[in-house]
């Protein structure tokens, strides 16, 4: 029996999830990895298929901008789609050789794992003639959309467990002006968890596919920390640039969570040992997992991506004095929180950084 790894992670930025596919598929069509299956949740995000009709997106930058959604056009097929939070994306990255080379097969197989998933639930499912997905009477509650390259896998499906509905107003979901979405906790008439619903789904995954199932952990844990000051009627934060030899790019304050640390506690220590500043952290309400660059790894890497996962802080300080750690940067700048999405390279850090300015005083 074939094996499928299964890592199960918690917010991915979509353009990371992009990576991390890309980084998977390479490595199962060069026969270096066994099958994989990404679980996930994505932030608010509408996404276009190849041939997707722009007409079913109803709502103007403008709206999509207010609800904080972004817009990504991808490689998948089907139409236009929504992903947020409560949903539970699922990215199987498969060798289909040699035996299930069909891809009418494989797109109802991915429908009967989660028909299986909602049984475990109670809950009755099915198709409809024509149409891709998994429906509840004239609901949907799964949408389906996949590439497949070589008869490698990628993309996937999106569950919507106890996802926000009124936030697929701005959409046409998949094109279909005449039906509607829900979600499991909707159904049931109460809250379930994406955490819940994981380990029916990964079962059933196996069960149809006639995989082994085998867990794969996130690699590692960091910290990033904005720190920020008030200059008069203007709000400064603090941006550092790594020496050169650990890649002489801009950043907030960053590090490693050490065994036996908390988050909060990694980020004080970060703090204090890079920039020698004192104060309140607080959370940011932010965390995303994310592959990272190899470029920035220390060791061969091996042949799976690494991943890690990375919590946000904020650090309110009053002294505008910095004492560099000189082994980790060497230039350091106060500046407004635009020009420092300027310098920054990554996406990561500038979503940190917008949800600061979200929460500054008026």
């Amino acid at each position: 029996m074939r094996e499928l790894e299964v890592t199960n992670l918690g917010t991915v930025e979509y353009k990371d999830g992009l990576d991390l596919q890309d980084d998977l598929r390479r490595a199962v069509t060069d026969g270096r990895l066994p099958d994989q299956l990404l679980l996930l949740e994505h932030p608010p995000v509408v996404t276009f298929g190849r041939r997707a009709d722009h007409q079913n997106l109803v709502a103007s930058p403008e709206d999509l901008g207010a609800r904080g959604i972004e817009l990504h056009p991808t490689g998948r097929g089907g139409d236009v789609t929504f992903h947020g939070p409560g949903q539970l994306v699922g990215y199987p990255v498969m060798d289909l050789n040699p035996d299930r080379r069909d891809v009418h097969r494989y797109v109802r197989d991915l429908e009967e794992v989660i028909i299986r998933t909602l049984g475990d639930f109670g809950v009755g499912a099915g198709r409809i003639s024509g149409l891709t997905g998994v429906w509840i009477g004239d609901l949907k509650i799964a949408a389906i959309g996949v590439r497949i390259s070589r008869w490698v896998t990628t993309h996937g499906f999106a569950f919507n467990i106890a996802t926000d509905l009124d936030s697929f107003r701005v959409i046409i979901p998949c094109g279909i002006p005449d039906r509607g979405v829900t979600s499991l906790s909707r159904i049931l008439g109460r809250t379930i968890t994406i955490d819940e619903v994981r380990p029916h789904l990964t079962g059933r995954f196996a069960e149809v596919f006639g995989r082994r199932l085998r867990r794969r952990e996130i690699a590692s844990r960091t910290v990033q920390v904005w720190i920020w000051r008030q200059e008069g009627d203007e709000t400064k934060v603090l941006v550092l640039k790594r020496s050169a030899s650990r890649g002489g790019f801009w950043q907030p304050v960053t590090g490693a969570v050490e065994a036996g640390e908390a988050p909060v506690e990694a980020a004080a220590r970060e703090v204090a040992e890079e920039t020698g500043l004192r104060g309140e952290l607080r959370g940011l309400g932010y965390e995303r997992d994310f592959r990272i660059d190899p470029e920035l790894l220390t060791d061969e890497g091996g042949i799976r991506p690494k991943i890690n996962r990375e919590t946000a802080f904020a650090l309110r300080v009053e002294s505008d004095s910095v004492r560099l750690s000189p082994q980790e940067h060497d230039e350091y700048q106060w500046v407004a929180p635009d020009h420092a999405k300027e310098l920054l390279r990554w996406n990561g850090n500038r979503k940190a950084l917008e949800r600061l300015e979200r929460q500054l005083p008026a």
